[in-house]
């Protein structure tokens, strides 16, 4: 699932609706004290809650049809691409024949999707926790999932991604895509970025494994919320991890994703030159709207006030010691 932009923090439900609003409606989503971004909303297909979270799609003219979970925006129909290719892409390229793939989260279907682009993949377990999220992505934002959900392949469970991939054998998935909603205080998935759960992907991954997550806002000025501390907890379990980013324009920042080997693999950095041969041999080059090989170099080229973040982190995520996003205020206004 495409993530919300939030601040650092250490520390009545209507029924589904389509409304259609006036000029000058607006969403307000404040993305840290003294900022905040609006969205001119147009049209309301679903507004509700689930046993999880608040859940809503609504008709922006800047993004165009957009999810929004906890009244932070998740993905965007113009710009979900940019995530979702950023996401997946660098691990089923890099991997030379990833056969079965878990998916932890992912709720709109497009992470799926990425997946199952690749033709040599036999099976792909997806888990996410909400299943009234998953339902309301298939009615209302159906270009994401793009028919994925219909594929033999896809083995859609909703439950927690945690139990689930605890159960299966050791040594089974070839990739493992963590499409995660950010660490939210009283949500679901802090755990999911943590030493203990790195370590069950780990068992899980067999030799030649892949592991990727989405791990939160990774700009200059805000790298520290959790893209470095979830970067420096890979790396505790992992021999060696690699942290990219992307600039995602709805989520009005560059977003960081991190990307680890079980066992000694192709520098991802290095690994540029081959990535056009690699997407034609896998024939999904035309498919691409982002990721080819010049993508690949800028995602994987960081900054020096994230390369120096990077550096200096020292922070380690575990059950006891976790780390939040604050949540923040938004809602739809005149």
């Amino acid at each position: 699932m495409g993530q919300a932009q939030s601040v650092c923090d250490d520390g009545q439900v209507s029924e589904s609706t389509v409304s259609t609003f006036k000029e000058g409606n607006w969403y307000h989503e404040k993305l840290e004290p003294g900022l905040t971004i609006s969205y001119e909303v147009s049209q309301v297909f679903h507004k509700g809650k689930s046993e999880f979270q608040e859940v809503e799609v609504v008709e922006t003219g800047a993004f165009g049809r957009c999810l929004i979970t906890d009244r932070l925006m998740q993905s965007s129909l113009k710009d979900e691409a940019i995530y979702h290719e950023s996401l997946v892409q660098p691990a089923m390229t890099a991997h030379p024949d990833p056969k079965k793939v878990f998916i932890g989260g992912g709720g709109e279907g497009a992470t799926l999707r990425e997946v199952l682009r690749h033709k040599g993949v036999e099976e792909c377990v997806m888990v996410d926790i909400d299943g009234d999220v998953v339902n309301m992505c298939k009615e209302h934002t159906p270009t994401y999932s793009a028919g994925a959900y219909d594929d033999p392949r896809t083995k859609l469970v909703i439950d927690d991604a945690k139990g689930r991939l605890e159960g299966f054998s050791d040594g089974y998935f070839d990739v493992i895509v963590l499409d995660l909603s950010d660490p939210l205080d009283g949500g679901p998935c802090y755990q999911l970025y943590t030493t203990a759960f790195y370590k069950t992907c780990l068992s899980k991954l067999n030799e030649g494994g892949i592991l990727v997550t989405q791990s939160g806002c990774a700009g200059s000025l805000d790298c520290k919320c959790c893209f470095t501390a979830v970067h420096n907890t890979l790396k505790q379990v992992f021999p060696k991890v690699w942290g990219y980013t992307a600039h995602v324009p709805s989520f009005m920042s560059e977003w960081g994703f991190n990307i680890a080997y079980k066992t000694a693999g192709t520098d991802f950095v290095a690994l540029a030159s081959e990535i056009d041969a690699r997407l034609a041999q896998k024939g999904v080059a035309d498919q691409m709207k982002w990721y080819d090989s010049t993508t690949h170099q800028r995602m994987f080229s960081l900054g020096k006030f994230v390369r120096t973040a990077l550096a200096e982190e020292e922070r380690i995520l575990t059950v006891e010691n976790p780390i939040f996003m604050t949540e923040v205020t938004a809602g739809i206004n005149k």
